[in-house]
């Protein structure tokens, strides 16, 4: 089973253990809101811990697959930060050792992406994480 699948899986049960299961640990993280990306397990894994407790109503509602020769998934989601209801999606690509070792997040609307960036921003802070 892909790394995306098994990523999206672990998300949809709140089994957050899981999920970081599925990150290479080379992994690069795009954010939207922060033009660096945050590398390696121990970084991404942190980061994506806080926004596994900040995102509310979080549901994937697509996916969209690569071929095997490039392994790109598209996991298409809708959440709520607050009481702004945004829709982003998580462009993972697989590499070579079958984990995600890509991870680019896109939301919108930007009032979504705002509030994200406003809720997010301080505990990524307090949480010593840094991008680049």
């Amino acid at each position: 089973m892909s790394a995306a699948i098994n990523f999206r899986t672990a998300v949809e049960n709140a089994d957050i253990e899981a999920a970081l299961g599925a990150l290479s640990p080379d992994v690069v993280f795009h954010s939207p809101a922060v033009f660096k990306p945050y590398s390696g397990k121990e970084t991404v894994s942190a980061l994506l811990r806080i926004v596994f407790e900040t995102f509310e109503d979080f549901r994937y509602t697509d996916q969209l697959s690569g071929d095997a020769d490039a392994p790109v998934h598209a996991l298409i989601f809708r959440a709520r930060v607050g009481d702004r209801e945004l829709e982003g999606m998580d462009l993972v690509r697989i590499g070579a050792d079958g984990l995600i070792d890509d991870f680019t997040v896109m939301i919108r609307p930007l009032s979504g992406l705002v509030a994200l960036a406003q809720t997010l921003g301080p505990k990524v802070e307090a949480a010593g994480l840094k991008a680049g």
